[in-house]
């Protein structure tokens, strides 16, 4: 599980920073890739990058300001001119799916795939698949905005090996079966129960991404306990004021949030085109006084989630 970043920018893509986009890659899970927002220039971000737009399959989109839509039909035609034909659904505030339709109806574009559209409505569960769960709720902007809280299913513990080697329980499709947690009997009649040879379970990551927002509970709620939050930082300290006129956040506001969270880290993006590489660095700084394992992303970071380390 990783997060390629395409766009860490706010408002207009910039020199160093284009417009908001993130790939959450789940190619070792579930061989999918997911796209949350899809700004201006994203299909171009994605040329620098080893991700194919084919194995996209699912897209999340935070809000319809054009900053996070634009992309959108550029992208979606070259994944068909590319060989997609595999299905897509876009998640989205009620009318992601007129701007798609209508974006590829003037410009005389045919898709040889099937779009699903899943227009949000009320705030919990939008998708439940055999290993991933996505949960939706509403942040608070100009306009509709969510944030996206992606839990993965817990994995199931291993095989104890060598537990079974030291009760002398011999090597074959037993071993199958036990792993499953089934009760089996051996040839000498004795009775062994898969459940006393299985490790513990591993807990699945919790990913959290935010749209624009400014401060407000839903925050809280949807990184609790997460491993990694992406949290908009489109002022920093001492803009509170300003980031609520503005309906957005501070670095500070994302810092404090995650810190009385359980976050294990966060990333903060959508950075003013204001903040310089130095400026930048200035935010990352403050956020760091109060939340020590925060990181202002930059395009084409590429961040690493690990499974938390079990204890011995």
């Amino acid at each position: 599980m990783q997060l390629e970043f395409f766009g860490t920018g706010a408002g207009v893509p910039g020199k160093f920073r284009n417009v908001s986009s993130v790939a959450l890659r789940l190619l070792d899970e579930i061989n999918e890739v997911w796209l949350f927002d899809c700004g201006e220039g994203t299909q171009q971000q994605i040329l620098r990058s080893t991700l194919k737009p084919r194995k996209i399959n699912k897209i999340f989109i935070t809000h319809l300001h054009g900053d996070h839509i634009f992309g959108l039909p550029g992208l979606l035609s070259s994944r068909s001119f590319q060989g997609g034909d595999e299905q897509l659904t876009i998640y989205g505030p009620k009318g992601i799916k007129e701007f798609v339709q209508v974006s590829l109806r003037v410009s005389q574009t045919k898709l040889g795939y099937k779009i699903n559209y899943v227009d949000l409505d009320e705030p919990g569960i939008i998708y439940e698949g055999p290993k991933f769960t996505v949960i939706a709720a509403k942040l608070e902007h100009q306009v509709e905005s969510w944030g996206y809280r992606v839990v993965e299913h817990s994995h199931p513990g291993e095989l104890m090996v060598d537990k079974l080697k030291a009760d002398d329980i011999p090597a074959g499709p037993i071993y199958g079966k036990l792993k499953k947690g089934e009760t089996v009997q051996l040839s000498n009649g004795r009775v062994i129960d898969g459940k006393e040879y299985i490790g513990p379970a591993q807990k699945g990551r919790i990913v959290t991404i935010l749209g624009d927002t400014r401060k407000t509970p839903n925050i809280q709620k949807l990184s609790q306990n997460a491993n990694v939050v992406v949290h908009e930082s489109t002022f920093g300290k001492g803009e509170a004021k300003l980031a609520r006129n503005y309906y957005h956040s501070t670095n500070v506001q994302a810092a404090i949030m995650a810190k009385s969270s359980g976050v294990e880290r966060l990333l903060l993006t959508h950075i003013s085109a204001r903040y310089t590489a130095k400026m930048a660095r200035e935010l990352q700084k403050q956020a760091r006084e109060i939340f020590p394992n925060t990181k202002v992303v930059k395009d084409f970071d590429f961040i690493d989630i690990p499974f938390e380390k079990k204890e011995d």
